[in-house]
């Protein structure tokens, strides 16, 4: 086996020099853990349509290392099953599991503020990676790590092994925590939920942290970042942009179907006041989502090529569909909620108070509901009550 430290050193100068890696510990477990021993038995690489499946195995071994420390995230699981190691060929197929980019691990590693003794709850365990950088900095007794896939769980947990790292991997949904070891000083989440789990609140210590990505969307989501109170509730903001594979029981259902049946009772039709093509935008996106929490956005085409986008919220039985008309777009919108009334009032104020960014949004947790805000903004205030 070709000796990896060279590119491990390499990563973590990469990292250091890009303003991401800046803790000492953490450079050390960088230098120390091999990326490559966590993506066996390979990975899936994106050519567009397809994925081409390589492995270790059969992988000229400098090659092979070359695509373990690339930046990229690294696709190790199609469809909730196939790996690369049982297709010799291309294939189409939606990715489940992943080594993250190692870029996004390390910063999201680094917001934590871990020192010695801090006590992580991990949720999404994925390849094990990130739970090994944590397992070198606190000690393997210190990370409990959760993953719902038994067998991603399972080749997670034998690379841990391999490095002496007896952490405590579970099996199971991250969104129930894992009380057996609570408290935690820190709970990070390497997967997206609707909204922060009020059970990983009540899992966290007063003072402690808890990190992860919040949204529905496969875009336009934001990484929150919260300390719980000594009352059992949680406040802090967004800190930025990300983008995570969402926790399996919170998985989307595609809208399918005839689309013009579901859009065929029309309670309110007129031009936008905005455009719709903003929904393309992050930050809008984002937005969308705090207005109208469980709204899909489809996109669709009539056979002359007529481009249509819709707004789908099941739960709700409600619907907006969107049609370009000259310069502008129409909007036809049915259902007990007008759906894009509430996102497109979001976003006239969201322009009005100068296109503020993701990292302006502020949020509260309580058992009761979840509560998100703009200071200065009183329109850009949305409060989701749970129950």
């Amino acid at each position: 086996m070709t000796d990896s430290a060279r590119e491990r050193r390499r990563l973590a100068a990469l990292l250091a020099e890009n303003g991401v890696l800046t803790s000492p510990s953490l450079r050390t477990a960088v230098e120390a853990v091999p990326r490559e021993l966590f993506l066996h038995p390979g990975v899936f690489l994106d050519e567009g349509a397809v994925w081409r499946p390589v492995t270790a195995a059969g992988t000229d071994p400098a090659e092979w290392l070359k695509i373990a420390y690339s930046y990229d995230t690294l696709t190790t699981q199609l469809d909730g099953h196939l790996t690369a190691d049982r297709t010799a060929q291309p294939v189409a197929g939606v990715p489940t599991s992943s080594s993250t980019t190692p870029a996004t691990v390390v910063s999201m590693i680094e917001s934590l503020g871990l020192t010695a003794g801090t006590r992580v709850l991990e949720i999404g365990t994925g390849t094990g990676y990130s739970s090994a950088l944590m397992c070198h900095c606190l000690g393997a007794d210190n990370v409990t790590t959760v993953e719902v896939d038994p067998d991603v769980a399972e080749r997670a947990d034998t690379a841990l092994e391999t490095l002496g790292f007896s952490a405590w991997t579970v099996t199971g949904d991250g969104l129930l925590g894992h009380p057996r070891n609570a408290p935690y000083d820190r709970v990070i989440a390497t997967c997206a939920v609707r909204r922060i789990p009020h059970t990983w609140v009540r899992q966290t210590k007063p003072g402690g942290v808890i990190l992860g990505t919040v949204g529905s969307w496969p875009y336009g989501t934001g990484l929150a970042k919260v300390t719980v109170d000594n009352d059992g509730n949680a406040e802090g903001r967004i800190i930025g942009r990300s983008s995570f594979m969402r926790a399996r029981s919170q998985a989307v259902v595609p809208v399918a179907g005839d689309l013009s049946a579901r859009t065929a009772y029309v309670d309110d039709e007129r031009e936008t006041k905005v455009s719709p093509a903003l929904l393309d935008d992050w930050m809008p996106a984002f937005l969308a989502q705090l207005a109208a929490p469980g709204a899909h956005l489809v996109r669709a085409a009539r056979a002359d090529g007529t481009r249509l986008l819709y707004l789908f919220d099941p739960d709700l039985e409600s619907f907006a569909e969107f049609v370009v008309q000259g310069d502008g777009w129409m909007v036809r919108q049915g259902g007990p909620v007008l759906l894009w009334n509430r996102i497109e009032e979001t976003l006239v104020a969201w322009e009005a108070a100068g296109r503020p960014e993701i990292d302006t949004v502020q949020l509260r947790i309580t058992q009761a509901s979840h509560r998100y805000w703009i200071e200065g903004a009183p329109v850009l205030n949305w409060e989701h009550r749970l129950g």
